[in-house]
């Protein structure tokens, strides 16, 4: 297993790089993260795509998951953060948190390919964005090379061979079976086979809930390649990015930025 995937804080530090780097120049085309904005982030794990909005100066700023551990390391992670005690976060099920309030930017990265029933979940999202707020979705569609996670896999092997997700699940059950795998993780691997999502599937249900697609972008080489292998992040090239089932195999990520117009929620 890569030591990123074992390595909570190493994990942090790149996540808050990629998101300073990309995802926040990416956010503010549309909304300018500061004093003025607010931003709530579902499935935060440790927070670290929330550290540049801390260090804009973000006025509210709020971290969901359902992960204890998570939560835990972000808080203690954060407690040696300059503005990192006024981040809230809490463990919990977005579906039970209604409480929670509304939010200018509201953020998943890497979440959406894990959830069960997305377009209920997409649906369930808008009451969490104030009026005029926006929502950033970053996934990987489930057809690209590692749509499976298999780089997460414990044999080396498999953590480095594309597309064998897409086997017949059977098929694919009996390799990691093979492969030493263990139980726990062969469930979570067939379990991201079930969710998995994309682009089409996505911009359907979006567009289905009311949705506007204020800005997509789509990337042949993922921008967090960059702190993780040394690549220089790619987008798709635009007349790849308008073929459907060329795009689902080779875009790495998905950016969006999309909206509920006048909010009729």
């Amino acid at each position: 297993m890569h030591e990123r995937h074992t390595d909570r804080e190493m994990y942090f530090r790149e996540q808050a790089q990629t998101t300073s780097k990309h995802v926040l120049p990416f956010i503010a085309t549309i909304i300018k993260p500061g004093p003025e904005a607010s931003v709530l982030e579902i499935g935060c794990g440790e927070g670290g795509n929330l550290l540049p909005f801390v260090e804009a100066g973000c006025r509210r700023i709020v971290g969901i998951d359902l992960s204890e551990n998570k939560i835990e390391n972000a808080r203690k992670y954060y407690s040696a953060i300059p503005g990192g005690e006024n981040i809230g976060f809490i463990t919990a099920d977005i579906y039970d948190s209604d409480s929670v309030g509304t939010f200018d930017l509201v953020m998943m990265r890497d979440v959406l390919e894990h959830i069960h029933d997305q377009e209920k979940f997409i649906a369930f999202v808008k009451r969490f964005m104030a009026p005029n707020g926006i929502l950033f979705i970053a996934f990987p569609p489930w057809n690209n090379p590692f749509g499976g996670h298999q780089q997460m896999c414990n044999s080396r092997l498999l953590s480095k061979l594309p597309w064998i997700h897409l086997l017949p699940r059977w098929l694919y059950k009996g390799l990691l079976k093979a492969a030493g795998e263990s139980p726990v993780r062969i469930e979570g691997f067939l379990e991201i086979k079930d969710t998995g999502i994309n682009i089409g599937r996505f911009e359907k249900a979006v567009k289905k809930e009311g949705f506007q697609i204020l800005k997509k972008s789509l990337w042949i080489i993922n921008p967090n390649y960059e702190v993780k292998f040394g690549l220089r992040p790619r987008r798709l090239p635009h007349i790849a990015g308008n073929i459907p089932f060329l795009r689902n195999f080779v875009t790495t990520t998905a950016y969006y930025i999309i909206s509920v117009p006048h909010q009729e929620l």
